[in-house]
């Protein structure tokens, strides 16, 4: 059954569409630590053993069916990455500093989520090759976060390929895709 908003429950004049009263399911119930992750016992138990023997890599490729929380997964390792209020990269982010707060809404520059179903082709890979060179704004990382990875053309992989072999050393990619053999 649908979800209702009742117009009593909205101030005078307030507009439902734009609303900081509606929000989508998943951004308000989006894990926001590794702890509140649930169903992913594996990737919950590596990923934070990682950050705590100083394992980061350049790229993870998070693979499964949608609705799995790969993207949710990919934000949270960037907070465990950039955390303001922890002295370097940590399974444990605080979840209140000023970055992990833009990275929860989605406003950190320093995080860049691309949807690779629309931004899929050379151009778009261009355009990330050219800002890669740039230092991170708030945190330690730059991380991207692509989307529907397996959507990207030939051309676009091949543009990326260089990229991710030899990555600047505060780059680290996040590939989120429901099917990881058009990825690998």
């Amino acid at each position: 059954e649908p979800i209702r908003v009742v117009a009593a429950e909205l101030p005078q004049g307030a507009d439902l569409i734009q609303s900081p009263y509606v929000a989508a399911l998943y951004r308000k119930y989006r894990p926001q630590g590794f702890g509140d992750v649930v169903g992913q016992e594996a990737v919950v138990r590596t990923l934070p053993n990682g950050l705590e023997h100083d394992q980061v890599r350049q790229a993870y490729l998070f693979a499964g069916p949608r609705g799995t929380g790969k993207t949710s997964m990919a934000r949270i390792l960037a907070k465990a990455l950039n955390c303001a209020g922890t002295p370097g990269p940590s399974p444990n982010p605080d979840k209140s500093c000023p970055v992990c707060l833009a990275i929860a809404n989605g406003s950190s520059l320093d995080v860049i989520e691309m949807d690779a179903a629309s931004q899929r082709g050379i151009d778009d890979i261009r355009e990330i090759r050219e800002r890669v060179v740039l230092q991170p704004v708030e945190g330690r990382s730059k991380v991207y976060i692509l989307d529907e990875a397996h959507q990207l053309t030939d051309a676009a992989w091949q543009a990326l390929l260089k990229l991710i072999e030899e990555p600047p050393p505060h780059l680290v990619f996040v590939f989120c895709t429901t099917e990881e053999q058009k990825v690998l």
